[in-house]
Order: C-alpha cells, then structure tokens, then sequence
C-alpha cells in the first residue's frame, strides 16, 4: 500500500519530512498547532449559510446552489472530498439547472480551515469546471492560504487512513 498516495507529486524532499513526522507519531500535533480553530459549522443547515456567505463575498455572479449538505456516503479514502453536480430538468418549455455541493461528512470534525479549504474549491468549480490556472487563481482569491491548506489536507486525510482500524 502507498503510505502516501494523497501526497503524490510533491518533492522528496517534502516526502521525507512527512515520513519522518508519520514515523514519530507527530502527524496530528504539527498540524493541530497550525489550526487549532475547531470547525463550527456540524449540520446541513449551517453548512449552507457558511457556503453561501463564503459566495456572497467572493463570486456574487456565480449560480446558487440550490442544495448545500454533509454527504456521509462520500467516503474520502475512496472518493471525493466533495463534489458538485449540476442537474438540468425540463419544467414546461424551460430547460431549468441547479447545482448541488456535498461535502464529505469526515469534514464536520476537522479543523475550520479545511472545511473552509474544500468549500472554496467546490465553489470554485461554479465558475471554473475544470482544475485549471483559472480555477486554482479563483480558490487563491477566496483563500490566499489555499495551495498550503490543501497540502495539510493531503497530510490530514494520510494520517486518517493510516490510523483508522479498516
């Protein structure tokens, strides 16, 4: 097994730290240190407020969601940290589209600045379908600290994977 497929791409040199924090058991701590902020935002609800705010300031012209939730099927060692999905129905003579954002469900206890990391990028992606130079600007001026929390986020979810019991 890849001890760190979540990390895959990055240096060696940044490799071998992380090896080094994973053999010492210090996963956890650095990065408890560097976020210390608990997430606050634990139901549908207020995921939705905290989205939509979070769009209200950074993309007012973008397309609403229509639904914003925890999704507990999404299963981030296997697929997505979070996903959005555009629908289209024909109501009468109008083709009508709405968009969705789930959230994977592990997020609701990690740190703020990851949940606040994983709603930047999906709505990111109200604008921008593919990851591409606009799509990671975007999530830049939404979150000037985004390439450095996606990093921790990779070094969190490889802890996770390497601690739970499946």
């Amino acid at each position: 097994m890849n001890k760190l497929k979540y990390l895959t791409g990055y240096p060696e040199p940044l490799l071998a730290q992380v090896r080094a924090l994973i053999a010492e058991n210090r996963v956890f701590d650095v990065l408890q240190k560097r976020y210390p902020e608990a997430n606050t935002v634990r139901t549908d609800a207020a995921l939705r407020d905290y989205t939509l705010s979070l769009k209200s300031e950074h993309i007012k012209s973008a397309i609403t969601p229509s639904k914003v939730v925890f999704d507990n099927k999404l299963q981030v060692m296997r697929h997505a940290l979070g996903t959005h999905t555009q629908i289209s129905r024909l109501q009468g003579a109008k083709l009508v589209a709405k968009r969705e954002i789930r959230i994977a469900s592990v997020f609701i206890d990690a740190p703020a600045a990851f949940l606040k990391m994983i709603v930047v990028h999906e709505l990111a992606h109200l604008k921008e379908r593919e990851h591409n130079k606009a799509f990671y600007q975007l999530c830049r001026h939404m979150e000037p600290d985004y390439a450095q929390l996606e990093f921790d986020l990779r070094l969190y979810l490889t802890q996770l994977e390497l601690t739970s019991p499946t």
